[in-house]
């Protein structure tokens, strides 16, 4: 899929969603779209098995502390309940991991390579589509 069609598919994803549209976290917390508004979003793939993703994982829980973004997590694997919040605390994640009704919602593909990070802007349009580990100074200089 090319990054336009990211743009349309985003574009319906954010209208759907402005009509009520929610999801839940692993910890059971409800988020809207209102939560989204304004607000950079860096949603991350990782896999339990995957040593980049490991390594990465505390540059996300640092970047999730700035009130300007909002990280989510998306495990590989598709774990999810009490087994992902159990696999979530065990690996010290601190930000929102999200279920494939947050990924449909927004068009998000599989991706080929862990990790792989996306980041859409303020507008929610996907900006960026970066395979391989990231670092908060990396991602903070794509948000300026």
């Amino acid at each position: 899929m090319k990054k336009g069609l990211y743009g349309v598919m985003l574009g319906a994803a954010v209208l759907l969603a402005g009509c009520g549209e929610n999801w839940q976290d692993h910890r059971g917390n409800r988020i809207s779209q209102a939560d989204l508004q304004d607000r950079w979003m860096v949603v991350n793939y990782w896999a339990e098995w995957c040593a980049p993703c490991r390594h990465e994982l505390p540059e996300f829980n640092s970047l999730a502390k700035n009130p300007d973004i909002v990280v989510f997590g998306i495990n590989y694997d598709g774990i999810s309940g009490d087994e992902l919040q159990a696999l979530a605390d065990e690996m010290d994640i601190e930000f929102a991991v999200m279920g494939q009704d947050f990924v449909d919602s927004f068009g998000l593909e599989r991706p080929q390579v862990l990790p792989t990070t996306y980041v859409f802007n303020r507008e929610g349009e996907l900006l960026h589509s970066l395979a391989g580990p990231q670092t908060e100074e990396t991602l903070l200089a794509l948000l300026e």
